[in-house]
């Protein structure tokens, strides 16, 4: 009989289209959940934490993906953002709660750009909404007028945290990744681990300290063209690895 495989939920942006709402993933996603991590990618609506119980009972990871929008600075006590600046009300009200309740009940956890910024919030951390209005950062944005393939192309490496669960899954002290964000870590949430920091200091990934699971949140986009990365396979099939254990321990 074949094992079934497992089924991992990802939260969804809202996000108007014509003149009707809709509950949207990018396919790169849902493509690296069930390349990748061989699992079963499934969305899942962002409609506030009504449904967490029944979701931590039927799932067997999250994945929190990047998006355009940002966290709402009054999820962290932010200063007011700048005028035009996209946010999504209803995935912070849907993913905020869900992350740390996710962790809590042993679900395997996998945070990517905007999932990562997400994660610190939970936790109690705070962001920078302008990374290269800070002096002595670098600009980690991309170049919004060129191709994908450039925007998601090698941008700056980061050092990886030395007996981290990164670093033992490069099996080196350093990667090179690509950069494709404004905001970052200010302030590190409670019990998170660095993994990961950028050249000019920001914090690029971090575990959930103690998590009983797979707890783990990126700045960059490992997602992107996952089948050819070495590193961003490793990163997709421990977390498809910790989802099936979760999986067989029904």
């Amino acid at each position: 009989m074949p094992v079934r495989k497992p089924v991992i939920a990802i939260p969804a942006d809202r996000r108007l289209l014509g003149p009707h709402w809709f509950h949207c993933v990018g396919e790169k996603y849902l493509a690296a959940v069930a390349e990748a991590a061989g699992a079963v990618p499934v969305v899942v609506p962002a409609l506030g934490e009504q449904h967490i119980g029944e979701w931590l009972d039927s799932f067997d990871g999250i994945l929190f993906t990047g998006s355009a929008s940002n966290v709402e600075p009054h999820r962290y006590q932010g200063p007011p953002s700048d005028e035009g600046t996209w946010h999504d009300p209803a995935r912070d009200s849907t993913t905020l709660p869900l992350i740390p309740a996710a962790i809590a009940s042993g679900l395997p956890v996998f945070g990517i750009c905007r999932g990562f910024q997400e994660m610190n919030v939970a936790f109690g951390g705070t962001l920078w909404q302008k990374l290269h209005e800070l002096p002595g950062h670098l600009d980690h944005r991309e170049d919004k007028e060129q191709p994908p393939e450039v925007q998601y192309g090698p941008a700056h490496e980061v050092e990886l945290v030395e007996g981290g669960l990164l670093h033992g899954l490069a099996g080196r002290r350093s990667v090179t990744v690509n950069s494709v964000h404004s905001q970052g870590v200010q302030r590190l949430g409670d019990k998170l681990t660095i993994e990961a920091v950028a050249p000019d200091g920001v914090v690029e990934a971090f575990t959930v300290t103690g998590a009983p699971a797979f707890a783990l949140a990126v700045q960059w986009h490992p997602e992107w063209q996952v089948m050819k990365n070495e590193f961003s396979r490793a990163m997709f099939a421990a977390f498809g690895a910790a989802a099936r254990n979760r999986a067989l321990g029904r």
